[in-house]
């Protein structure tokens, strides 16, 4: 098998957690006294952390770091208390992860979510699977698409980079694999287009989950 190891982003890939993450994001722009924005938008503010996306949702004119620090805080107190209403694993992703473990291939999260939040999240909604090291966003690691804790994740398999399938849904996903030296696949069921995923590095683009397995060849 050329590729021994596989190597997950968890929000738009794993897990369809926009509307948590909008509702989260909306209420603390509402507290602020902003307008707030349609889910589909947040599709394309989320994906680089938190102060990112305060960044981006924050209008135009208010992104002054003591109000971007205070959507950052309201943020989290919502979404620490949202996350798990609405959000599920996408569709064929359970079955993509029983074939995984049921051929032994490796498997790891890497998310830009702060790493508490990660861990929560994958032991509530991802718990039956063996995933051999999760991690999400932690001081002193830069954030993706900086490949430091994508190579980290790949020694903690026991992979080379270049026997890793990375799969993720946003241009931060596909530029951290080829940063990394990884396989770069792109997850077309997440939040961003085909066109973005090819235009940032994807080698590959999957429709569903289970496209995955014909790529371990």
């Amino acid at each position: 098998m050329q590729h021994r190891a596989v190597l997950f982003d968890l929000d738009g890939t794993l897990l369809d957690t926009l509307e948590d993450l909008a509702d989260s994001t909306n209420a603390a722009l509402a507290v602020l006294g902003f307008p707030t924005r349609p889910t589909d938008e947040y599709r394309i503010l989320v994906g680089d952390g938190i102060r990112n996306l305060a960044l981006r949702a924050l209008p135009e004119g208010h992104t002054d770091a003591a109000t971007v620090e205070r959507c950052v805080r309201l943020t989290r107190a919502e979404y620490s208390r949202r996350w798990d209403l609405k959000t599920r694993p996408y569709p064929g992703v359970p079955e993509l992860l029983d074939e995984l473990t049921r051929c032994a291939v490796r498997m790891a999260i890497l998310s830009n979510k702060p790493d508490a939040a990660t861990r929560e999240v994958v032991a509530k909604l991802l718990a039956g699977w063996g995933f051999g090291v999760v991690l999400g966003a932690r001081e002193g690691v830069p954030l993706k698409p900086d490949p430091a804790a994508a190579l980290e994740a790949a020694a903690a398999l026991g992979a080379r980079p270049d026997e890793v399938l990375y799969v993720g849904d946003t241009n931060t996903d596909m530029q951290t694999a080829r940063a990394a030296g990884m396989r770069a696949v792109g997850a077309l069921w997440g939040f961003r287009t085909a066109g973005e995923l090819l235009a940032s590095g994807a080698q590959d683009l999957i429709a569903q989950p289970q496209d995955l397995l014909d790529l371990l060849g």
